[in-house]
């Protein structure tokens, strides 16, 4: 099948040929680790696991590299450093705040069913240059200051936006429409007023690297032009991430990329996925609407879950991914009830191929609410539950035999089916002492034990068998 995916610089959907097909390239921008990601940094993670797995398909396992940044080198993650870990030196803190939080993430995305990608990268160990020869951010700086595209002054190192005439091709904002103060800082030293940074300098409280430009540290921008360079080369096929990094943060990276590199491109194919609200609200801590993925995935004392990790991915593949989604209560009961008819229909089942049709969908610029719609037609035909489980694994929802699939649902019946158990069990433990206690005349004893039972709703009755024998029975009291 042929895929299909629309190109925010060129604003259509095109045809995808990668530049290699036995080396499919996609660089993806990950989190910030200095906190718990919220349901929003979820989006993309899922977006792009379905079409790392639709790669993979279309072109194999082997020939698909799919390399997710992680930013450990930011401002926010200084103050969250020194806050945590106020005894330890900075640099230590801030490695233990990073790779907490990494962890954190990894196990969050892990239950939703995402693959990892095949490299993940940390920014700070790309900031000097490498033993291995890999790309590096001040190798990358060198170039542009050589190049006529970057410049000193004012203790950093700018690039010179005039430097490239096609500037602000892929969110369609031009220079001369660029308001000053409008997302770009305004300061003295810069030539323009949208020049950014690419290095600048660090106080004795903050990380930072020796540099031909002083101790410092470097911009935000500038890593994922190194890290996607680094292990996709200076030019690749798909760049993605959230809409809100269009302008400035791709926009940026375009720009460092090929003007470092001399290349008339940076990657051939730009995705990115649409907002999240919740509950009809743009989600905000002030506003009380601000859900980590965590919190959502969180277990009570019985180890049991509000929601299971398969809703949650089910109900973002409802929304195409370039599009806004509502994420609310109400679409993730949907959701867990849509899975638990899945599940009584292939609880049992091993996964069989996926439907074409599915693959069809997805290869139409994902187009992933079609491919739900197909899992239901699946369902309702009741024909093919092997092919509803495989068609289900496709898309990284697992409800095979061995799947740790749980809805609220099937939790309350088993949850019942539990608590009857054990109280079976405790009745008949109890209806056998105080068989034992009547034997040897001690009714005192047999009496507490009846009256136990009956403070927990539990009747006996006594009676004799087909034989003649003594028999207790009990039920709930009504």
């Amino acid at each position: 099948m042929q895929l299909r995916l629309y190109d925010t610089l060129t604003r259509e959907k095109r045809a995808f040929t990668p530049l290699d097909p036995n080396n499919v390239r996609m660089y993806v921008c990950g989190p910030t680790v200095y906190d718990f990601a919220h349901i929003g940094n979820a989006r993309p993670v899922i977006v792009f696991d379905v079409l790392f797995r639709l790669l993979r398909h279309l072109y194999g396992d082997d020939h698909v590299t799919y390399v997710r940044n992680i930013t450990d080198v930011d401002d926010k993650i200084n103050e969250r450093a020194a806050r945590d870990f106020p005894g330890l030196p900075l640099n230590e803190a801030i490695r233990k705040v990073t790779e907490q939080t990494a962890n954190q993430f990894h196990a969050d995305v892990d239950a939703l069913g995402c693959l990892r990608p095949t490299v993940e990268p940390r920014a700070t160990d790309f900031v000097l240059p490498r033993a291995d020869g890999k790309a590096d951010m001040v190798t990358l700086i060198k170039q542009l200051i050589a190049r006529g595209h970057a410049y000193e002054a004012g203790g950093e190192v700018l690039f010179d936006v005039q430097s490239m005439p096609d500037y602000g091709a892929l969110s369609g904002r031009k220079l001369d429409e660029q308001l000053a103060g409008a997302r770009v800082a305004v300061d003295a030293h810069k030539k323009n007023p949208a020049d950014f940074v690419l290095w600048k300098l660090s106080s004795e409280n903050e990380p930072g690297w020796e540099s031909p430009w002083g101790r410092g540290r470097p911009g935000w921008h500038i890593e994922c032009s190194a890290m996607s360079a680094a292990y996709l080369g200076n030019v690749f096929d798909i760049h993605g991430g959230g809409l809100d990094l269009i302008f400035p943060h791709h926009e940026n990276e375009i720009a460092q990329s090929r003007c470092a590199h001399g290349t008339a491109t940076m990657a051939n194919y730009w995705m990115h996925n649409g907002f999240l609200e919740v509950e009809g609200a743009k989600m905000s801590k002030s506003l009380g609407n601000f859900v980590t993925i965590r919190e959502l995935l969180e277990t009570d004392r019985f180890g049991e879950r509000d929601w299971s990790p398969q809703a949650l991915r089910l109900t973002m593949l409802k929304t195409h991914y370039r599009q806004p989604i509502d994420w609310t209560v109400r679409a993730l009961k949907e959701s867990e009830e849509t899975l638990q008819s899945f599940y009584n229909e292939v609880k049992n089942v091993s996964p069989g191929e996926h439907s074409p049709a599915i693959e069809a969908a997805l290869c139409d610029d994902l187009n992933t609410p079609l491919a739900t719609t197909e899992l239901l037609r699946i369902w309702k035909s009741n024909r093919d539950p092997e092919v509803l489980v495989g068609s289900l694994k496709f898309l990284g929802i697992d409800l095979s035999a061995n799947s740790t699939y749980i809805s609220p649902v099937r939790r309350a019946i088993e949850r019942a089916k539990s608590k009857f158990e054990d109280l079976e069990g405790k009745v008949k433990r109890s209806i056998a002492d105080r068989a034992a206690a009547r034997a040897r005349k001690d009714f005192k004893e047999s009496d507490r034990i009846r009256d136990e039972l009956a403070a927990i709703g539990v009747v006996l009755k006594d009676g004799k068998d087909a034989d003649g024998k003594p028999i207790t029975t009990w039920e709930i009291a009504r």
